[in-house]
């Protein structure tokens, strides 16, 4: 089957399993949609949409979150972890939106870059969530394992893979793709245990990639295995002789009260 064809296929399945399709941060508006997404790296939408409610009471607009210093925004965001570098490109963020674009989240990908803390993956979930604009596609982890396994591409670089992908899906779903992929690696497609026995994909899926780490590891915990049990029995072994070796030790050194025999017997 050429990639094209499976891409196609890829995407009629993802959608009949997602019919309702749009991310699970709470967000109401494009500001609000940075700030969460700039949140959710390393954590989960669940804790991220926990933190946002107090954020945004707190500091309601770029103009207001740029005036707070940065262990006030680190101490509400803590839990969603990293919080130093999140807090400062946070304050970075709103200063410029502020200064430069008058409060408004700009539209555009070249602009939206420019931000402190945001690159190609937050500025195509704004793009897209915010703005319905298909700017590209969003790669995250799940979506960068999921197109190797999958055969769509090659590269393990970031700006490649979403070039590949932007060339094998229809532009007006490049959002939704996103989205899916997220939700089918975290759903079916595991990093570490695949559900591919459950996949409706299992057809027309190469599956590239999936069991080779599994496969290593095992070899590596034999391996590891291995010389554990060969230390121990060399740790028995040293003991052992040891032990024999201590009598003869003892039995060849001389006592205080008689003379100690000459090597050579006596002989002059």
């Amino acid at each position: 089957m050429q990639t094209a064809d499976r891409a196609a296929g890829v995407l009629e399945l993802l959608r009949l399993r997602y019919p309702t399709r749009e991310t699970h941060l709470v967000a109401h508006n494009a500001r609000e949609l940075l700030v969460a997404t700039v949140l959710a790296a390393q954590c989960t939408d669940v804790r991220v949409n926990q933190v946002t409610p107090g954020l945004f009471r707190r500091w309601p607009g770029p103009a207001e979150l740029a005036q707070a210093t940065q262990e006030e925004l680190e101490e509400v965001i803590h839990s969603t972890g990293f919080y130093r570098n999140k807090a400062t490109n946070l304050l970075g963020a709103a200063r410029r939106v502020t200064d430069v674009h008058g409060g408004e989240v700009p539209r555009t990908m070249a602009e939206l870059v420019q931000l402190p803390g945001v690159a190609r993956k937050t500025a195509n979930v704004v793009l897209w969530g915010a703005y319905g604009i298909n700017e590209g596609i969003a790669v995250d982890t799940h979506v960068k394992r999921i197109a190797f396994r999958m055969g769509f591409t090659e590269s393990v670089d970031p700006v490649q893979i979403e070039r590949d992908l932007m060339d094998l899906f229809p532009r007006d779903a490049w959002g939704d793709v996103n989205h899916m992929l997220v939700w089918f690696g975290r759903h079916v497609c595991d990093a570490r245990a695949p559900r591919c026995g459950e996949c409706e994909m299992i057809e027309v899926c190469p599956r590239h990639g999936v069991g080779q780490k599994e496969g290593a590891d095992s070899r590596k915990a034999a391996d590891k295995a291995s010389v554990r049990a060969a230390g121990k029995t060399a740790g028995k072994a040293g003991k052992t002789g040891s032990a024999k070796a201590a009598p003869s030790k003892s039995a060849s050194r001389p006592s205080a009260t008689s003379p100690a025999k000459p090597r050579n017997g006596g002989k002059p």
